[in-house]
């Protein structure tokens, strides 16, 4: 059995390619390509990939690629130009870092690891995964929450809006029970209340010259609306201020917030000026207990933490290569179970027959008396298996396994099954541990 692992993401492939290729029959297109035993499809604004486990990688790569082709419209020339091939420990390397956000736009960023869990979860409702995929996916979890556990990646701000509430949050210690300002009604203010909003400010206040689109982006937040001419009256009553606005000229001036410290009893008042031109004037930051940050400040923040990211995505590598060779060893581990679960199925046989066969010496015992038998003859029975399937593990990952296999088959006459169902006897197994 082989994992592959076929895709495109943001780096090789436009959103137009992308936008077509994401389709709700994909699992179902995969599951009923005969070669593949095994299929999960992820699919985001920033990525598009088939995973499939196959006993046949060529017909498989043909199938996956031609479904790619006629959802994308392109011939098999094109479409290979916007595409990745991973197969076996590559495609798990590739899994492993894009469930723990290394292969992201934006390194760290918590998003892609649900929507991974999401794509699983359909796989597995739709009985599309396996004994490999459950394993692989299981682990992919288990990676990704080490590195969140282990490194930094994901603690520090790298979006203007982020690192303005990274920024409140030193200065206040916690935003739960604050309240917010919000001058302009744009895209960038809406999205930096949100992230307040979601540190539990108490209310969130918005005013706009058009007094129709603060109305329209208060109600967003449950919250009220107010004039411009209201604004020196609410910076009276709040913690935090948001400008947005396209204006040319400063709508925050020193002379409007002297004298607002005492009003205030000396409470900090935090400015967030991400308009270009600014909204606040710069002398603004002279006074007490006043903080000014404009949009050149927020971004260095930014950019700083990025580079914090970088350094600690350079452990979580690490990690993922430790992760990536304990599930390869898993997966040499597979290579001896069709023999196990044979030698196991034969001892199991051959106690019921040997069981059956005593029967009339056995008709005096009470059936607890017989089931202590059938426990003391399986008991025995598995000591004796115990020491060669002990020998047969100490030879996973050796070149001298398959010899030991057959030589196992003849030494304790298993019986050969066909290939499938050994494979899906084993799926069964573990799928039932």
């Amino acid at each position: 059995m082989r994992i592959l692992n076929i895709g495109m993401n943001h780096k090789t492939a436009p959103v137009e390619l992308r936008e077509k290729l994401t389709s709700d029959d994909m699992l179902d297109y995969l599951i009923k390509t005969e070669s593949i035993k095994e299929a999960l499809c992820l699919c985001t604004c920033n990525r598009i990939e088939a995973v499939v486990v196959t006993e046949n990688e060529d017909d498989a790569r043909k199938a996956i690629i031609s479904y790619f082709c006629r959802l994308g419209g392109l011939s098999q020339d094109r479409i290979l130009n916007f595409i990745y091939i991973f197969k076996d420990l590559d495609a798990v390397r590739h899994i492993f870092r894009v469930a723990s956000s290394l292969d992201s736009m934006v390194i760290g960023e918590p998003q892609i690891l649900g929507q991974i869990k999401d794509a699983y979860a359909e796989a597995v409702s739709r009985k599309t995964t396996g004994v490999i995929l459950n394993s692989l996916m299981h682990k992919a979890f288990h990676t990704a929450k080490k590195v969140r556990t282990e490194t930094g990646i994901c603690e520090s701000a790298v979006s203007v809006s982020y690192a303005a509430i990274e920024l409140a949050k030193k200065i206040f210690d916690t935003l739960s029970g604050k309240k917010v300002l919000l001058i302009g009604a744009g895209e960038m203010s809406e999205l930096t209340a949100r992230h307040l909003i979601s540190q539990g400010v108490k209310e969130v206040v918005v005013a706009n010259r058009t007094f129709e689109k603060a109305v329209e982006l208060s109600s967003k937040f449950g919250s009220h609306p107010i004039s411009f001419d209201e604004i020196p009256i609410y910076l009276i009553e709040a913690d935090i201020v948001i400008t947005s606005t396209a204006s040319r000229h400063y709508i925050i001036k020193r002379e409007m917030l002297k004298g607002i410290s005492r009003k205030r009893r000396n409470r900090p008042l935090f400015f967030i000026d991400i308009a270009v031109p600014r909204d606040v004037e710069p002398d603004v930051n002279k006074l007490d207990n006043i903080y000014l940050y404009d949009i050149d400040d927020l971004k260095s923040v930014a950019e700083m933490n990025m580079n914090q990211r970088r350094q600690e995505a350079i452990k979580a590598e690490r990690i993922v290569e430790e992760e990536v060779l304990k599930f390869k060893r898993w997966l040499e581990t597979l290579d001896i179970v069709p023999v196990i679960i044979s030698l196991k199925n034969k001892t199991h046989s051959i106690i019921e027959k040997e069981i059956k066969r005593s029967e009339s010496k056995l008709k005096d015992l009470s059936p607890e008396q017989k089931e202590a038998v059938f426990v003391l003859c399986r008991s025995i029975a598995e000591k004796l298996i115990n020491d060669p399937i002990i020998f047969l593990k100490s030879k996973v990952g050796r070149s001298s396994l398959n010899t030991y296999l057959d030589f196992t088959r003849k030494l304790f006459n298993l019986e050969e099954q066909e290939k499938g169902e050994l494979y899906e006897d084993s799926r069964h197994k573990f799928n039932n541990k």
